[in-house]
């Protein structure tokens, strides 16, 4: 039973991940043979202020 945790910035809408969620899926069945009744896919969304990427918090590289 796999489980898998998305992390992005905030900002995507629910289309998108839907979207993300069903080619998460299949991929899962179709590379790892999971079935997709027991496939878990999870969204962690998080503000700019609470990312950084080389040591800069991405609402700074906006600014």
């Amino acid at each position: 039973m796999p489980f898998v945790s998305v992390k992005l910035l905030k900002g995507r809408s629910q289309q998108q991940k839907r979207e993300l969620a069903v080619a998460i899926t299949d991929a899962m069945e179709r590379i790892c043979g999971a079935p997709r009744a027991g496939t878990m896919v999870t969204f962690d969304e998080y503000d700019k202020g609470d990312w950084a990427v080389a040591g800069q918090l991405v609402a700074d590289r906006d600014a």
